[in-house]
């Protein structure tokens, strides 16, 4: 004869509460419950205890050899009625969600009426096992991950819809953006779901939205989307000329650094600097003309003449005396000597009578006496004839 039973769980991992078939156990009966789960012990109809994982004594008011005589009066039938059941904590996944029809509201950015649908997926998990046996389970035997959506599903789509239009007014999301906030989405509503199902014991884990239903082919719906993405091609076509101003500013000045390192490198290979060739420039100009009217007219004053330094600034000095004097003097003559002179390379004064310039070093050179084209007499070196430009 059995004197004691043995009740552990025989259920599978998509049950959530599940009634161990035997009732009306021996006292000192072995309770096995594994870590994912717990168990109410209830006797003459009242949930007593609460078991955690672990191997438990059940005492009841049913002792073998006493209870059969006992029972007689009863007809064979325990007076003390015991029963066990089970209930799965795990975390129940991949739960399927739809709305059962259209979410009307009002599009909080361009405030036109629209209405759309919404799925997902939404992960659950038993968080009071009291509180959800006696409001949902009752007598029955068991409670599957089905049932339990069933059991859900008229309050489920009434609070969703009404979350859903209530989160994307105060969020102000845009219905042609919704996409790319669903994470933000589905945060804000599985928060506003929380308290629902915790009143029933059940503790929602995860609230993902996967999909949103648009009203495609809607006049209304569309004329807005194409006004929307018209605004974001005219910023994206207003930057990319932007960028394209922009690259060919930082190309046309990366030319002239080019160009000024190219011509700098240029005169350091021949040995001069940027204010000697422009001299050189002023001094080619000068050449080219004889009287002190066309120096007006080409926009050179004394002071730019003034300026210019070196072999090339004593050279146009010199020009400028002698253009000046015969201007100023008809009866001076125009082959006058000057008492001073330059050296041929770097312009400074020569010592009278020395042989090399006592800056550069450079050898005086004999210059040639006579200009080849009016016969000015030289007195110094130089490049070009005082008197008419000509090139020496």
């Amino acid at each position: 004869m059995k004197i004691a039973d043995i009740i552990k769980y025989e259920g599978d991992n998509s049950t959530f509460i599940w009634k161990h078939p035997c009732e009306d156990f021996n006292y000192l009966t072995q309770l096995i419950v594994h870590e994912s789960q717990e168990a109410i012990f209830f006797m003459n109809g009242q949930a007593l205890d609460l078991f955690g994982p672990g191997r438990h004594t059940l005492e009841t008011q049913n002792i073998p050899l006493i209870g059969k005589v006992l029972n007689k009066a009863t007809g064979d039938k325990t007076p003390f009625h015991c029963e066990v059941y089970f209930i799965n904590k795990t975390e129940q996944m991949n739960i399927k969600w739809g709305t059962d029809s259209r979410v009307q509201y009002v599009e909080p950015t361009y405030g036109f009426p629209i209405s759309i649908g919404a799925s997902g997926e939404m992960s659950l998990r038993a968080e009071d096992s009291r509180k959800l046996l006696l409001k949902l389970v009752g007598t029955e035997s068991y409670l599957g991950q089905q049932q339990l959506v069933t059991y859900f599903r008229s309050f489920l789509m009434t609070r969703v819809k009404t979350y859903i239009a209530q989160v994307m007014k105060a969020n102000a999301i845009n219905i042609f953006e919704i996409d790319e906030n669903l994470t933000t989405f589905s945060a804000s509503i599985k928060n506003l779901l929380l308290g629902d199902f915790a009143e029933y014991g059940v503790s929602l884990e995860q609230f993902f939205v996967t999909t949103i239903l648009k009203p495609d082919g809607d006049k209304q719906y569309e004329k807005f989307k194409e006004l929307h993405f018209r605004q974001y091609a005219d910023i994206a076509e207003a930057k990319l000329r932007q960028q394209t101003d922009l690259i060919y500013a930082q190309t046309e000045a990366q030319k002239v650094v080019i160009d000024s390192q190219a011509q700098a490198t240029k005169r350091a290979q021949e040995g001069y600097t940027y204010q000697q060739e422009r001299g050189f420039d002023v001094a080619e100009k000068v050449a080219e003309n004889e009287a002190v009217g066309e120096f007006t007219n080409m926009g050179v004053g004394f002071g730019t003449m003034a300026g210019v330094g070196g072999a090339v600034g004593g050279m146009v000095g010199g020009m400028m005396n002698d253009v000046m004097g015969s201007a100023m003097n008809p009866a001076a003559p125009t082959n006058n000597v000057p008492t001073t002179a330059f050296c041929e390379n770097c312009g400074a004064k020569l010592v009278a009578g020395s042989a090399f310039c006592d800056e550069c070093g450079t050898p005086v050179a004999t210059p040639k006496d006579v200009c080849s084209n009016c016969g000015f007499k030289f007195e110094r070196p130089g490049k070009f004839c005082p008197k008419c430009g000509t090139k020496r």
